[in-house]
């Protein structure tokens, strides 16, 4: 069962998840803040990418490299010359709009009733993904198809497409010129690209390997929205993986890296292979020879969670051409010096928390016309794994063992100790944070002194166990 994008951020809020930023002030467009339960499972999911594609692999580097670099890597990258989005403006208001994506929403708009092959043949376009046509064909489409504001619903005056650059920039030093003007990173991977040959005279890593971090990066992008889709600060999660300069072992490696970002989806993360797919690029950007998004059905349809590229040695051939360092791979056993060519594999991780908050969410009526919100996440993923809960919170000893037994598990697992109002309420209260288990102390623990009440966020079934088998629940 499908829930609207409303829904899930109005419970995002409600229960501590994700908040808007800035809300006392009006709020920041589209910028948005992890609360106390967000954060921690926007933390687990960090864990779990970096336990499965580093820890359990022994061809990975983990990094963590800095959000402003020098400003020649923005030219060396082609971020300067090309990063840009095509903007169209409505003279009539002001407003700016991303001209793909308006054209993107009209097929959206279309798509209960037609194919996408019956779209591109009705309005006479060669493919779904308007920035490959030109601004030029975007801006005849919209003048033609969509003569309305999206916004305002009335007739729009709309300029010519023209090119923005998608890059925040500050300043360092005191005076702010040209001179002190840097740039806030639009994507993580160049400096993992300057840093490929500081690992390689480091460390002991050799051909073929990967480099990924996790980390922030900014785009100044038009058209923010989707709740946690498209922000302007956001966290990327890269791995650049380099292989031998070989067209064949590249697209071999890039196969490899679909099927296993595939299995991380699926396996890993526990997301429906219904709700999945992939979507090649039909235009490829200048340094790449080939590309694939990961796309997750969204209540609004299909939209990407992570992209997965061959970069060639694009990178690292400009990067020693500005730089005027050798980039080239040294082979110990054949002596073959290269550049090699890099896969790349990058995903967002506030899509992934938004993801999975999609997938894991319901609404579950119960009997005698009673109703619950349960969210059925991997107990891996919970924000909080058990909740320890005292059935009278003003029995002394039942208080006193329930927090013992806080005290015991918080060495281990995220716990939380809570003791207000009814249990039943306690107990929907965790259905709706994900808690796996509810511990309840009771009378019969304080007589006995070693058993607790256990339930099970998904069936709702409670048992009698040993305080000391607790932790063997997880």
């Amino acid at each position: 069962m499908w829930f609207s994008l409303d829904t899930i951020v109005s419970w995002a809020k409600r229960k501590w998840f994700v908040y808007p930023n800035s809300e006392i002030y009006g709020g920041l467009a589209n910028a948005r803040d992890f609360g106390p339960y967000g954060s921690k499972l926007k933390k687990n999911i960090a864990d779990i990418w970096v336990k499965h594609f580093t820890q359990e692999r022994d061809d990975m580097v983990f990094m963590d490299t800095a959000i402003i670099a020098h400003p020649t890597t923005w030219k060396a990258s082609g971020h300067l010359a090309s990063f840009s989005d095509a903007l169209i403006d409505d003279k009539q208001t002001g407003q700016r709009f991303r001209a793909d994506k308006i054209i993107e929403d009209f097929f959206e708009s279309k798509r209960d009733w037609m194919t996408d092959d019956e779209l591109a043949e009705k309005y006479w376009v060669p493919n779904l993904s308007p920035e490959s046509w030109g601004n030029d064909w975007m801006r005849d489409f919209i003048i033609k198809n969509i003569p309305n504001n999206p916004d305002t619903g009335k007739i729009a005056e709309w300029t010519d497409c023209r090119n923005f650059n998608l890059m925040l920039d500050t300043h360092l030093w005191p005076v702010a010129n040209d001179a002190s003007k840097v740039y806030m990173r639009p994507e993580t991977c160049q400096s993992l690209f300057t840093d490929f040959k500081a690992v390689l005279d480091t460390t002991r890593s050799r051909i073929p390997f990967g480099l990924a971090q996790i980390w922030k990066a900014f785009r100044n992008e038009i058209t923010p929205g989707q709740f946690l889709y498209r922000t302007r600060e956001f966290e990327q999660m890269e791995i650049e993986y380099f292989v031998e300069d070989n067209e064949e072992i590249a697209m071999k490696a890039y196969n490899q890296w679909k099927e296993d970002c595939m299995n991380y989806w699926t396996n890993v993360v526990w997301i429906s292979s219904d709700h999945l797919r992939f979507k090649d690029h039909e235009k490829l950007a200048h340094y790449a020879k080939a590309a694939t998004d990961v796309e997750y059905l969204y209540p609004r349809g299909f939209g990407e969670i992570q992209w997965i590229h061959n970069r060639s040695n694009f990178d690292l051939t400009q990067h020693q051409n500005e730089s005027w360092k050798d980039m080239q791979y040294s082979d110990p056993y054949t002596w073959k010096r290269y550049i090699p060519r890099c896969i790349e594999a990058s995903f967002g991780l506030g899509r992934q928390v938004m993801v999975v908050m999609l997938e894991f969410y319901d609404e579950e009526e119960l009997e005698w016309w009673d109703s619950r919100v349960v969210v059925r996440f991997p107990k891996k993923l919970a924000p909080v794994k058990f909740a320890i809960l005292p059935l009278v919170k003003k029995d002394e000893k039942q208080v006193e063992i329930a927090k013992k037994i806080f005290k015991d598990l918080t060495k281990q697992f995220a716990c939380e100790y809570d003791d207000n109002w009814a249990i039943g309420k306690r107990y929907r209260r965790q259905d709706e944070i994900w808690t796996p288990y509810c511990i309840t102390v009771d009378q019969q623990s304080c007589e006995d002194g070693e058993t607790v009440t256990i339930r099970d966020r998904d069936t709702m079934e409670q048992k009698r166990i040993k305080i000391s088998e607790i932790a063997d629940m997880m």
